[in-house]
């Protein structure tokens, strides 16, 4: 299997990951535990998980003069974008953070071609608007959403967090071409928990631990393992191979999984052709994003 196809399956796997926690999360956050000191576990629990896989498998020493760069890419990668995502989707709605949030691949291809170079192509251009359609079609359809001063300052921290996921995403991509995956991230995390400690430590101390049913574990393990540490290193892995801009697109592919979630495995959904129609533009989308340009 090629390098590219296995980048391919892993952003697949992160989409899916992404798209169980909406359905995950929520049954631990904030009956259990607040927002903050949820962003705090994630990140403690996560960064103790990295320094493990790469202390037994991953001996590599970083640069000294690499360690500002990967201070830098927390402050994007980990404590902004969990930070602001989170406090900005409890003062806003719900569907105005998710609406926000399509805007992810356009900012990723502006931050890509202004570091990067990388170039912007028509084919780039209509692949991300058929993939905004197609999340906008599963997202709003029969739900109600406005934005409005009484939403401003929840959907603006949402925007920014959407901003600082995609300076990441495209700032981490240099340091693939030096270092193993693990070394980066267990940096990035390093310097992430010290950023969000301040902010998460009081709600940290709030939990009320014997309150923690079999199923609360569970799900507080799967946001802890799955959507943060597996996730991270997948995120990571595909750009060895991907564009930031192909990364960034699999974003639309969130709610139509999420909805594929909720119908196979919860039960609390259907399958309609509105929502067949909306997966096979975004599906289409990511393929022209993704297809190598012809020379």
């Amino acid at each position: 299997m090629n390098k590219t196809l296995q980048a391919h399956i892993a952003l697949v796997i992160v989409n899916i990951i992404y798209a169980a926690n909406f359905s995950i999360a929520k049954e631990v956050m904030p009956n259990h535990i607040q927002p903050f000191a949820f962003v705090l576990m994630r990140v403690g629990g996560a960064l103790v998980l990295f320094w493990i896989v790469s202390a037994l498998f991953i001996k590599e020493k970083v640069d000294k003069k690499d360690l500002p760069y990967m201070a830098l890419l927390a402050v994007f990668g980990v404590a902004l974008n969990q930070l602001l995502f989170l406090k900005g989707l409890s003062i806003t709605k719900p569907i105005n953070g998710a609406i926000i949030m399509t805007s992810n691949p356009i900012i990723v291809i502006t931050i890509a071609a202004i570091f990067l170079k990388e170039k912007i192509s028509g084919q780039k251009i209509i692949g991300i608007a058929i993939g905004i359609i197609g999340a906008l079609i599963m997202l709003l359809y029969g739900k109600n959403f406005s934005f409005g001063s009484e939403t401003i300052l929840g959907d603006v921290l949402i925007l920014i967090n959407s901003a600082s996921w995609g300076m990441y995403v495209v700032l981490v991509k240099p340091l693939m071409k030096k270092y193993n995956t693990f070394t980066i991230v267990k940096w990035v995390f390093l310097f992430g928990f010290i950023y969000v400690l301040p902010f998460g430590i009081t709600e940290f101390k709030e939990i009320h631990w014997e309150s923690f049913t079999p199923s609360v574990w569970r799900d507080t393990l799967f946001v802890v393992i799955a959507t943060t540490f597996i996730a991270y290193i997948l995120n990571t892995y595909s750009l060895r191979a991907l564009s930031p801009s192909v990364v960034s697109i699999y974003i639309y592919l969130q709610p139509f999984l999420a909805t594929l979630i909720a119908v196979f495995i919860f039960k609390s959904d259907d399958l309609d052709l509105r929502k067949l129609t909306a997966g096979v533009l975004i599906i289409f989308g990511v393929y022209l994003v993704s297809k190598p340009l012809k020379r």
